[in-house]
């Protein structure tokens, strides 16, 4: 094998019983310090706060080598989307009227349907479910989903439409 390779025996045998070297020695210590670091807050932490908490405890390590060695490990940040407020409560009190009174089983089809607008986060950003739903059956009657919810109700209208005619 070594023949194949070109290498000798005696080099083969150095490089196994060989000391590893002051550089390779700081590079296992300061990528444990990373791994411990990145544990420690959540695997939140990217290169540059990292680099800064060594740098605070008085390692000397810049923010490139910090991410570099962090690339040989596989490991980078997660990024926690804040929360953001979708909906705001508004008073409709005067405006909407108790048709059903709490009445949820119509004696016949397309009596009485319900309505709900879901909000489902990707990483895109938000899509709005919206979904028309007959009591009497209880099967979904007409559905659409967008990005934008300006001009679901003409979806939904299409949508409508559409399974009427079937």
């Amino acid at each position: 094998m070594l023949s194949k390779l070109h290498l000798s025996k005696s080099g083969y045998y150095n490089y196994l019983h060989r000391k590893p070297s002051k550089q390779s020695i700081s590079k296992k210590e300061r990528m444990q310090a990373i791994q411990t670091i990145y544990d420690d807050n959540h695997q939140i932490y990217g290169a540059p706060k990292i680099a800064k908490e060594m740098q605070k405890k008085g390692e000397k390590i810049s923010q490139r080598t910090v991410g570099v060695y962090m690339r040989e490990m596989g490991i980078k940040a997660c990024y926690i989307k804040p929360y953001v407020k979708t909906t705001f409560d508004s008073d409709f009190s005067t405006k909407l009227h108790n048709i059903l009174k709490r009445d949820f089983s119509p004696s016949k089809p397309n009596e009485a349907w319900c309505t709900d607008i879901t909000y489902i986060f990707t990483l895109e950003g938000f899509v709005y479910l919206t979904s028309v739903m007959d009591l009497y059956s209880r099967k979904i009657i007409a559905w659409t989903d967008a990005s934008i919810f300006i001009g679901q109700v003409k979806h939904l209208e299409f949508d409508l439409i559409r399974n009427q005619s079937h």
